[in-house]
């Protein structure tokens, strides 16, 4: 993304190192970490972050868009309050993948649907057709906003991360008409 999203209340920008803090409040959270997939163990302390953070921004430049991982940050404060994903989806490599991940603090306030938003209009602009979401078939935060963002359900696989997870998509022809 060459420059930020913006939204009402959010940017959606890179991460940076200096993000550790922030980023350590969310991925450092048993209730964020509990629920990704891949089963991702809760990150340590904020050094641990910054190396996390640090290969992030190093891999963005060589991502083909709209791959990537970014910081939402919140308007008001410049608090970064989650991060947002799009990646490629095993074991085949060919569906791209939606993600998003609040700090547990902010959850319920309608950030992960309009962060959510802005990405995957901005996606569609670059030759995208289709990003699907996944998610663990209790995680229900998860799966109200993918029916928020007007995913619709696909079914229950085990094709992804090994694991047993409810998958939704949506279309570029969905937004569009």
């Amino acid at each position: 993304m060459e420059t930020p999203l913006s939204t009402d209340r959010l940017v959606i920008r890179d991460w940076t190192p200096a993000d550790a803090e922030a980023a350590f409040a969310i991925y450092g959270a048993e209730d964020v970490t509990h629920w990704l997939t891949p089963a991702m163990d809760r990150v340590g302390d904020i050094g641990a972050m910054r190396a996390v953070l640090q290969a992030w921004q190093e891999a963005q430049p060589n991502l083909p868009p709209p791959r990537g991982r970014w910081a939402i940050e919140r308007k008001e404060d410049g608090a970064v309050i989650g991060g947002l994903g799009i990646r490629l989806l095993p074991p085949f490599e060919e569906d791209l993948e939606l993600s998003w991940q609040l700090a547990p603090g902010v959850w319920g306030k309608g950030y992960a649907s309009e962060a959510a938003t802005a990405l995957i209009e901005w996606a569609f602009t670059q030759d995208t057709e289709e990003l699907f979401a996944v998610a663990r078939p209790n995680n229900t935060r998860a799966i109200a906003v993918a029916k928020r963002l007007g995913m619709n359900w696909v079914g229950e696989t085990d094709k992804y991360y090994n694991l047993r997870l409810q998958v939704y998509r949506i279309r570029h022809t969905d937004i569009i008409g």
